[in-house]
C-alpha cells in the first residue's frame, strides 16, 4: 500500500508538471498578446521563410531552433561539456559554438583560442581538452559587481574561479598549462592582442556592451584579434519580432535582422569572409513557444524581453590566408 501509494504521487506530480507547462503555454501566448502587438515572429523569420530550417549537419550562421536538438551532433557536445541535453538555448549557444571551430579545423594542438566576457562557461576546458592554448577574458571585477554579474555566477574574477567552475573535465596540471586568464573590457579590447589568436568567440555577451553600436563594434574589433585563414563565433540575442523597432539599454540590446546584415557587410569590406546567415527560426513545438519571467530551465528556445520574441543567433566569420586587414572598425 505504501509503494502504490508513492507511485500515486509520483503520477500526480507528472501530472502537475504537465498541466503547470500547459498553464505557461496558455499564460504566455495571453500574455504575448497583451505586453504588444509587435510581439509575434515576423512572417519572414517563420511561415515566410525562403531558406530551409538550420541543421547542425550544415552549420551557417543562424537560429537556434528545436530540431538542432535532436542531432547526435547536439548530443555529442552535451556530453563534452557535461550537461544532460536540454531544450535550452544557451546551452545550444555553446554546442553551436565549439561545433563551428571544429568544422573550422580549430579544435586541435597549437590552436590558440581567445574568449570574451567568458564567466563560468565550460568551452574554455573543453578546448584545452583537444589541446588548444586558451585566454579565457573577462570584465574586471569592480565592474562586474557594480553591473551585478557577480551576484548571478556569471562572471570570474582569475585562473582559481575557472578552474573551480570546470567541471572535471581536465585536471587541473592540463587546465593550469593550457588556460590562462586576463581582465579584458570589450569595449577597449588591448591593442597587443591583435592579429595574435586561430579564433574568438563570445557567448551571449555583446548584447550586454550598452547599445547596439557597443556590440557590432567589438565583433568588427574581435576579428583584429585574428591570425590570417582565423575564425570568429560569436552568439547573442536576436530579435524575432521587428527589423524595427527593438530594445536598447545599456544592459541588454536586442540585434535586429537589419543590425546583423550591417555587420557582416561591415567585415566583407575589410575582406573578411562570413557564413551566409539563414533567419530561418523554425516551426516546430517548442519553436512557437514563447517563455516568460520567470523563466524556464527547459523548454527555453524563444523568449520575451521587453514585449518582443528572442531567441540565440550564432555567426561565423572567417579571416581568409591572404587577408592582411588590421584596420580599426568603422561606426556602424
Amino acid at each position: 500500500m505504501p509503494l502504490i501509494g508513492r507511485l500515486g504521487r509520483g503520477v500526480l506530480r507528472s501530472v502537475e508538471r504537465f498541466s503547470n507547462f500547459l498553464r505557461r503555454w496558455r499564460i504566455t501566448v495571453t500574455q504575448r498578446s497583451q505586453q504588444s502587438v509587435s510581439a509575434s515572429v515576423l512572417p519572414i523569420y517563420g511561415s515566410q521563410a525562403t531558406t530551409p530550417e538550420p541543421t547542425l549537419e550544415n552549420l551557417t550562421s543562424q537560429l537556434c531552433t528545436q530540431k538542432q536538438f535532436k542531432s547526435p551532433i547536439y548530443k555529442r557536445w552535451c556530453a563534452e561539456i557535461r550537461e544532460v541535453p536540454r531544450f535550452h538555448r544557451k546551452q545550444w549557444e555553446f554546442v553551436y559554438i565549439l561545433e563551428a571551430l571544429e568544422r573550422h579545423g580549430m579544435l586541435a594542438e597549437a590552436r590558440h583560442g581567445l574568449g570574451f566576457g567568458c564567466g563560468n562557461e565550460p568551452l574554455p576546458a573543453v578546448m584545452a581538452k583537444h589541446g588548444c592554448r586558451v585566454l579565457v577574458t573577462d570584465l574586471d571585477l569592480a565592474r562586474a559587481a557594480e553591473q551585478g554579474w557577480r551576484g548571478t555566477s556569471q562572471h570570474v574574477a582569475n585562473i582559481e574561479e575557472l578552474f573551480a567552475q570546470s567541471r572535471g573535465i581536465l585536471d587541473r596540471t592540463k587546465f593550469q598549462e593550457h588556460i590562462a586568464y586576463r581582465e579584458v573590457d570589450m569595449n577597449n579590447i588591448p591593442h597587443d592582442l591583435h592579429g595574435q589568436f586561430d579564433f574568438v568567440w563570445s557567448a551571449c555577451s555583446l548584447e550586454h556592451l550598452g547599445s547596439l553600436h557597443h556590440g557590432g563594434n567589438f565583433i568588427q574589433e574581435s576579428l583584429l584579434c585574428l591570425k590570417p585563414g582565423g575564425v570568429a563565433i560569436h552568439t547573442t540575442e536576436f530579435n524575432l519580432s521587428s527589423d524595427e523597432e527593438t530594445c536598447e539599454r545599456e544592459m541588454v540590446s536586442l540585434f535586429r535582422g537589419q543590425d546583423i546584415r550591417r555587420i557582416l557587410t561591415e567585415a566583407k569590406k575589410k575582406n573578411f569572409d562570413f557564413k551566409t546567415m539563414n533567419f530561418n527560426a523554425g516551426n516546430s513545438t517548442l519553436d512557437n513557444y514563447i517563455d516568460i519571467p520567470p523563466y524556464l530551465a527547459d523548454p527555453h528556445l524563444k523568449l520575451i524581453v521587453s514585449g518582443f520574441i528572442t531567441t540565440s543567433l550564432g555567426i561565423i566569420i572567417h579571416k581568409p590566408k591572404n587577408c592582411l586587414s588590421s584596420m580599426s572598425s568603422s561606426t556602424l
